[in-house]
């Protein structure tokens, strides 16, 4: 499957995406001297805030997106450098931050994803991740529906889209049983407003649609976001401008001594 993120496309809300990336940090305690890693760094502007913010002497961003990373080498340097990694078996250890913005909900297990990320932390290391919750809002719904479609169906082979993502209280639980003695758990209503409904097809095209985009040639995706449009527009207001909410998870935890956890 090819490679389909397409960093000016993500770029196009920027404000609005980079907006919990922000929130995040701002649970994060500075590390000064430490070592930092950001999962799903993307093109690595924002990993060079979270180096400067937490005072780390080396900070790791880890995309698996060949097309996001070729925007990074501009932020690297001075204690930053990118590497094309996988979260989904990342096991490198000895940082005192693992950081993650709007990328865990593309890996699927969490009940074997957090534990691990928790693994790679020592005393009073920090995780703070935040993920998007908006999976019940028909700008996705309406993605699964369409591929559900026969034509559609049939190109993708069956494959529909799933979320991995718990309940907020899960994630809390969770912390508690990896060893995190702190936690910040909670999930936030960001609202946006937008110029009309149709920017809703924008915003999906640069994230939830990358995932069959990737799947279908470039005729067929064509086709099945024409069917994505119309399908959308048809249940969305026609208002401007146009309010759209969307639910996201933060949570951020401090690693206990050894031993201290349950799990």
């Amino acid at each position: 499957m090819s490679d389909a993120w397409q960093p000016d496309q993500y770029a196009r809300f920027r404000t609005e995406r980079e907006q919990p990336f922000h929130d995040l940090l701002a649970l994060v305690e500075p590390v000064p001297g430490g070592r930092v890693v950001d999962l799903g760094c993307g093109t690595g502007v924002l990993t060079r805030v979270l180096h400067e913010r937490t005072g780390a002497a080396e900070t790791v961003g880890v995309d698996r997106s060949e097309a996001m990373l070729a925007q990074s080498a501009e932020h690297a340097g001075g204690g930053v450098h990118f590497e094309q990694g996988d979260i989904a078996t990342f096991d490198a250890g000895g940082f005192d931050v693992v950081f993650s913005n709007a990328a865990l909900q593309w890996v699927d297990d969490h009940e074997a994803l957090f534990p691990r990320l928790a693994a790679t932390l020592g005393e009073g290391g920090q995780l703070a991740a935040q993920m998007p919750m908006n999976h019940d809002h028909v700008s996705h719904t309406v993605a699964h529906d369409v591929a559900r479609e026969a034509r559609h169906a049939e190109a993708l082979d069956e494959y529909v889209r799933g979320y991995p993502l718990r309940e907020a209280e899960w994630y809390a639980e969770m912390l508690a049983r990896s060893g995190f003695e702190e936690q910040h758990v909670r999930l936030q209503v960001y609202l946006h407003r937008l110029a009309g409904p149709e920017e809703v097809v924008e915003w999906m095209k640069g994230s939830l649609l990358t995932d069959y985009r990737r799947r279908l040639s470039p005729e067929a995706y064509e086709v099945y976001l024409a069917d994505y449009r119309e399908r959308l527009l048809e249940v969305l207001a026609d208002e401007r401008p146009f309010l759209l909410p969307f639910k996201r998870i933060l949570l951020w935890g401090r690693m206990g001594a050894r031993g201290g956890g349950s799990a």
